[in-house]
This record gives structure tokens, sequence and C-alpha cells, in this order.
């Protein structure tokens, strides 16, 4: 379902696109495996409260971005910001290692000790994130495109949130595995928190549904896609 080649301009102008949304995707990714150590509940307005880690606030942004660039740009563009987001993870991993390193100075701020309990378990936490990202993020694609033809690139929040849904409770399952079997979390609170993380990702993806349709809708009106027509950028 690819449309007629783009003009120079366009073209520029997509690619321009392109990179901002895989520049945030990159940045949530990375920010999520730095900061996932501290944990925090949320009243849901007296409905349910939930404990789950900061590390979750930006990653739904990373399936939303996933998703527009699948609709807009298609699946294999969206394969590659997937791939770029796990190299540059254990780049920010390399860099926290060789900071760990390196020794504080007597009037540093943050000692070495306080580094450690900070970015300590960062190793472990990238790891269990990559490996819960890899099916997660595969999956969610496999899945998005799989309802975009079974729809006929109709329904976009069906694709939107059946591939969302089922990609989160992987990611979800995967790292929190991982963690237990690592120590970081004990295992009493793997129930609750596999609960907990999947309902908020589940509600994020309800909520992230009308600014999906929304970025999709100012994109295809600015590069006069039809209804599941998909952008065709080169390399």
């Amino acid at each position: 379902m690819n449309e007629p080649s783009l003009t120079p301009k366009d073209k520029k102008s997509a690619y321009r696109i392109y990179l901002i949304l895989g520049a945030l995707f990159i940045s949530s990714l990375v920010a999520s495996n730095l900061i996932f150590q501290k944990f925090f509940y949320w009243d849901f307005f007296g409905i349910y409260t939930f404990e789950i880690s900061v590390g979750i606030l930006p990653y739904p942004i990373t399936f939303l971005i996933t998703d527009i660039i699948s609709e807009i740009f298609g699946k294999r563009k969206a394969n590659q910001i997937v791939t770029a987001g796990i190299f540059a993870s254990f780049f920010s991993l390399l860099i926290v290692w060789a900071s760990a390193a390196v020794p504080a100075t007597s009037w540093s701020p943050i000692s070495d000790e306080l580094f450690s309990k900070v970015f300590g378990a960062t190793a472990i936490a990238v790891f269990a994130s990559m490996i819960a990202y890899l099916f997660a993020q595969y999956i969610d694609i496999q899945v998005f495109h799989f309802w975009k033809r079974v729809t006929r690139g109709k329904h976009l929040w069906l694709r939107n949130n059946f591939s969302t849904f089922t990609s989160q409770f992987i990611d979800t399952l995967t790292v929190l595995l991982l963690l237990c079997f690592s120590g970081i979390i004990n295992w009493d609170r793997f129930g609750v928190l596999l609960l907990n993380g999947f309902l908020f990702k589940v509600l994020v993806a309800a909520l992230d549904t009308p600014i999906l349709y929304l970025g999709v809708y100012i994109l295809r009106r600015r590069f006069r896609l039809r209804q599941g027509g998909e952008l065709t950028l080169e390399i």
C-alpha cells in the first residue's frame, strides 16, 4: 500500500519527521532504563492504587511512536527504529560502566557509593529491558501490521490497542521475571507489579489512542496519504 514517490521537498520533510520520532523513541527508551529503580504509587480516582517503577512512565511513548511510524512509514522503518534503540541502550550502558569505573574526587557532590546505589543495577536492568524490549516491540509491529492487513487499513484504534496490549503484557512479564531471578526485586512483589504494570500500560494505551489518531491524521494530511497508505523512504 505504498504511495507514489515523494517530491524532494516532501521527502526532506518526511525524513525530518522520521528522525524526530526516532529521537523521541530512543530518548524515552534510554531514560526508562536509567530511572527504573525508583518506585511510586498513583491513586487512580480511588478506583485502584498503582505501585510501579518510574521507568514505566516514558516507556508507553515508545509504543505510541512505533505505531505512528508503522502506520505512516511502514513496517521496515519501524523495525529500524527498534534496532537503533537497542544500540542506543547498550551504548548508554557502556557510558554508565565507564562513569562507575573512574573514582570520585573527595569534593564530588556524588560519591562512588551513591552513584553505585543509583546506577549499580543498570546493567541488569538494561539487559532485562532489552530482552523484554526485543520480544515486545517486534511483536507489537508484527501484530500491528497483521491487523492492518486484516482490516485493509481501517480501524486504526483496533490494531493500535490489540498490538500494544499484547506486546505490553509480554514486556512486563519478561522484565519482571528477569529482575526477580536476578534478585533486584523480591518474588513476593512479582504478582502485584505484574498486575500494576500491565494495567497501567493498558490504561495509557487506551488514553493515547486519540493522540495516535491526531498524529496519523496530521501526517496523512501533510503528505496526502490515502487510508492505509505508507510513505516510501529509501535507506
